[in-house]
């Protein structure tokens, strides 16, 4: 279970807890304490300030060091947390800075914070709440000898506004969820356990909910679905969940999910080490499905559609074979080169559906390619679009996130270099630029008057080593992005 998170008037210099985790800011005179850690130093008689400089303690973003009290004060522990800069300091460096200090305190069970009330951001304690949460976050599932995070209460100092710690509750809630999807292995989750843990979200969540199967799919068109899905012994699931807000929405969303339960690259096969994580091609699926999560708790005022393609590709007498032809949703034709690229295949299904369904926009999200990581790098999303302002709008939610997002281009004289002699469009074109080239791919499929974006987040979607709030493995990237847009749009 994540721990409580709880507002608290107690005072920081009086408060019972293992661990008080207060701030500091990075300053040419070396680090500079918050008011409330200055208390601290005042009752240890100037050691906290002094372990500082004698640690050459710099005070960045998220750098973390925890000093015993020697029952000096109540806490038995002072975690001090570098916020960086005074000015610059805000929600996503509370965010960053209560994660980092979270996963040195997995061993302790009470915690209290003051991170939130250091700055003038009056969204801090939300970020503060994520970060605990998503710092704290262990997938022990299948551990014989777990080690699970020890973590049960964390006590918000000063009284803060609940609302506020609810909402990062809420946040960092899903998030979780779509990291315990993304990090389950691919006899856990495939297209069809997909869906079933879909519906129990839309179950607890009074979301409206349909799945189709794979006769479903057939009958109806998906082409793209089943031709990636056919390979596998487990079939394909389309899955639609459906929040619909009390009083009249303003407008409807949808947020589209790439689902690749397992991807060993269909015929067009992946060497066998490219092979070992790709258990989380389906972690834009898991982003979808996790901030549609959060909707009945945080209530938007507008109608959220959740859309996820879920499929395994796989190798069999039955795949499909590189210059097959698919006849996609909607009745677009794609030439398949690749079958290492069938994640545009199934996407673009999803987002003639979505089109049909008269949204007002569409955010996709998948991990589609390795060229977004040799463009951007390991921690860092690429965002494309149609629309210049829906491209703006979701890098500003994604900063407000504390999630790193880069708008990338759309150039158009690239779109000739995946035209088919035989179908309309092809999978694949030459090696350079092919982030872009299968960005291009599915704004095939997206009508011209719907505005859209594509979210690349194969780089950040699973690490390979902690940092700040972000785990080893799957990160349920995109999560809070997609939240944060979907509240703009309501706001």
């Amino acid at each position: 279970m994540p721990p409580q998170v709880l507002a608290s008037e107690e005072a920081v210099d009086s408060v019972s807890v293992d661990a008080v985790v207060v701030a500091a800011f990075k300053s040419s005179d070396g680090p500079s304490l918050s008011a409330d850690a200055q208390k601290l130093d005042d009752a240890l008689d100037g050691r906290l300030s002094e372990h500082l400089t004698h640690t050459a303690f710099k005070a960045k973003v998220a750098d973390v060091t925890l000093v015993p009290t020697l029952g000096r004060v109540q806490a038995k522990t002072i975690v001090v947390a570098g916020l960086g800069d005074k000015d610059e300091a805000g929600r996503n460096e509370v965010m960053r800075a209560a994660g980092s200090a979270a996963r040195r305190l997995t061993d302790r069970s009470t915690i209290a914070s003051v991170l939130h009330s250091d700055v003038s951001d009056g969204s801090a304690v939300a970020g503060a709440t994520e970060g605990f949460l998503l710092g704290s976050y262990k997938f022990t599932t299948y551990k014989s000898d777990p080690h699970p995070s020890k973590i049960e209460r964390i006590a918000m100092l000063g009284g803060p506004d609940t609302d506020l710690i609810e909402r990062g509750v809420a946040t960092a809630d899903a998030t979780i969820l779509a990291r315990d999807l993304t990090n389950e292995p691919a006899d856990s989750i495939f297209p069809e356990t997909l869906a079933d843990r879909a519906r129990e979200v839309a179950d607890a969540g009074g979301l409206d909910f349909e799945v189709l199967d794979e006769s479903q799919l057939k009958e109806r068109g998906f082409g793209g679905l089943i031709g990636v899905g056919k390979g596998s012994v487990r079939p394909p699931r389309f899955i639609v969940m459906h929040y619909k807000p009390e009083g009249r929405a303003s407008q409807t969303l949808a947020i589209v999910g790439k689902g690749i339960t397992f991807d060993s690259g269909g015929l067009s096969i992946k060497p066998s080490g490219s092979m070992e994580t790709m258990k989380t091609d389906m972690g834009g699926a898991a982003a979808v499905i996790g901030a549609m999560s959060a909707m009945s708790k945080l209530r938007p005022q507008v109608e959220v559609l959740g859309v996820v393609a879920a499929a395994e590709n796989m190798v069999s007498g039955r795949s499909i074979k590189p210059g097959d032809v698919i006849k996609h949703y909607g009745g677009g034709t794609s030439e398949v080169l690749n079958t290492d690229a069938e994640g545009r295949l199934v996407l673009a299904d999803a987002l003639v559906y979505a089109c049909e369904r008269k949204v007002d926009a569409i955010v996709n999200v998948a991990t589609l390619t390795g060229a977004i990581m040799v463009a951007l790098g390991p921690k860092a999303t690429g965002v494309f679009s149609n629309n210049d302002e829906l491209r703006d709008e979701v890098a500003t939610a994604a900063e407000r996130a504390g999630e790193r997002v880069w708008p990338m281009p759309l150039y158009d004289d690239y779109r000739s270099d995946i035209d088919s002699e035989i179908a309309d469009i092809k999978n694949t074109g030459s090696r350079w630029g092919g982030a872009i080239k299968a960005a291009l791919f599915l704004r095939n499929f997206v009508a011209k008057d719907v505005p859209w974006a594509h979210l690349d987040i194969a780089g950040p979607a699973r690490n390979d080593s902690a940092y700040d709030e972000v785990p080893k493995g799957g990160s349920g990237v995109a999560t809070r992005t997609l939240i944060a847009w979907i509240e703009g749009r309501a706001s």
